[in-house]
């Protein structure tokens, strides 16, 4: 493991990490306040009381700006920000994305921040944006590349440095990208050029790039997903192994009136309560942050408050193992995120191989939970059952069961398994009475599994009424199929 990041703790991609930086440690996942060294709308100084660690800042605002680049080169990035933890500086891409063009090159802007003293120094990349043609992307990482490994050659001190991972929305681009960039061995890997998907609800294909980064990067290294900064998506973004996240929102949001929540946003002017015990909101009610003279900073603090207490939750969440639980819950805010929640289980199968093999209670959190890593792994291992003679499944214990070789527990969305093994994790599942389509979809899918992988055992299957399904028919056809009601008159 990188003697720069230690994983202490994992849960599906999700992990709890220390990154070490020339100017301390910091635990992620976080989050990085991002400061305008222009307009400073609470004090960078002021920063840790809210939980920040880590701030980033823009070199390209400093270096452009007389001001700011004299009393940056005489006390360095920590002396003009007034903040003695780590800051990350990003290097001009982000104008170089909203105006077409920059002012410097990037052996100047290099240069620039490793004289300053920024703890993560970021190259000029180019942030090739969603909708542009394959050859475009193509072209323009190829750019990204040649940048980056002069960077890799230029920084040579104990200051870290960053590989962006670009290449649009095309994940074979962003994987080759990885891949090319983890062979450099970059200290930090940010993925690039993603705020346009999250500024129009792209969720789905965000983690497309994510994942798509990820697979072509070690598992072992820190990664920045640039440009997030509204809590209720980095839940998602941390189950896929995301530790790294830059948050301009506390401050934006707060000058256009925007009220931060984990499930979401309110503009503060139509809010007659506030949903949130923070020392700001426990200390004003909605009407007087209103009329607040210092309301933008105000609704700024909260928004800090408000980000950084679901960093905390996300990360006693990993610790519990309730990683996913939590992520299923938070893409319930909006449509959108509910379509990266699917599009995140189609990815189960890369992230089976990160999730822990024994963790807290599994619960069952909807038709999504059924594609989760936990079920595709006891799917990919029922072959380890060995069943010989006389075998019944039934979801409860029945009247004489202890007639049979093997007693089985059926229970949604697993399948057919051992009683043995019911207080054993991932079985001691709480799920539904109930269970709903999907769910029975895979539990049936599995047991048929089970039954053809055991020729030599002859199985009855207590089933409940409840269970309307196509594939209940399929195991009349291999089993005989007695229904709970039916039994009991036996």
């Amino acid at each position: 493991m990188s003697a720069i990041f230690e994983i202490l703790d994992k849960d599906a991609g999700g992990r709890i990490g220390k990154l070490r930086t020339p100017h301390g440690v910091v635990e992620t996942p976080t989050v990085m306040p991002v400061i305008n060294p222009n307009i400073q709308l609470i004090p960078p100084k002021d920063m840790r009381s809210f939980g920040a660690e880590i701030l980033i800042t823009n070199s390209y605002i400093i270096y452009r700006k007389e001001e700011l680049r004299s009393v940056a080169l005489e006390k360095g990035l920590h002396g003009l920000l007034g903040f003695d933890g780590p800051i990350m500086t990003d290097s001009g891409s982000f104008q170089l994305s909203v105006y077409g063009s920059v002012e410097v090159t990037n052996e100047e802007i290099l240069g620039f921040q490793e004289k300053i003293g920024s703890d993560i120094i970021v190259p000029l990349d180019i942030p090739t944006p969603p909708d542009v043609h394959f050859r475009r992307a193509e072209e323009e990482l190829a750019i990204t590349a040649e940048r980056l490994e002069a960077a890799r050659k230029f920084i040579k001190g104990k200051q870290l440095l960053a590989g962006p991972v670009q290449g649009s929305v095309y994940p074979e681009l962003r994987e080759k990208a990885a891949s090319h960039l983890k062979d450099l061995n970059f200290e930090v890997y940010p993925l690039g050029a993603v705020v346009p998907l999250m500024e129009s609800y792209r969720y789905a294909e965000l983690v497309d790039v994510i994942a798509a980064s990820k697979k072509g990067l070690s598992p072992t290294s820190p990664v920045h997903l640039f440009g997030a900064g509204h809590p209720m998506m980095f839940a998602l973004a941390v189950a896929l192994g995301c530790d790294l996240f830059d948050s301009a929102a506390y401050a934006l949001y707060a000058k256009d009136g925007r009220y931060i929540t984990a499930n979401g946003t309110y503009h503060l002017e139509k809010l007659n309560y506030l949903p949130c015990s923070c020392p700001v909101c426990s200390k004003y009610t909605a009407d007087e942050l209103r009329k607040a003279k210092n309301k933008e900073e105000l609704l700024g603090q909260h928004n800090l408050y408000a980000t950084f207490a679901e960093i905390r939750l996300i990360k006693q969440s990993i610790k519990d193992g309730k990683l996913l639980e939590l992520v299923e819950q938070r893409c319930r805010a909006h449509p959108k995120l509910l379509d990266g929640l699917k599009r995140l289980y189609t990815h189960s199968s890369w992230l089976e191989q990160f999730d822990p093999a024994t963790k807290g209670t599994y619960f069952y959190c909807g038709p999504e939970s059924a594609s989760r890593p936990e079920v595709l792994r006891f799917g990919k291992r029922l072959e380890r059952f060995n069943l010989e003679g006389s075998a019944i499944i039934r979801t409860a214990p029945v009247k004489g069961e202890k007639d049979y070789n093997r007693v089985l527990a059926f229970k949604a969305p697993f399948g057919a398994f051992p009683v043995e093994m019911e207080e054993v994790y991932p079985f001691n599942a709480e799920v539904p009475k109930f269970p709903d389509y999907e769910a029975l979809s895979t539990a049936l899918s599995n047991t048929i599994k089970l039954i053809d992988l055991n020729p030599g055992a002859e199985f009855t299957f207590i089933c409940e009424k409840e269970f309307e399904h196509p594939l209940i028919e399929e195991i009349g056809k291999k089993a005989k199929l007695v229904y709970r009601e039916a039994w009991k008159k036996e």
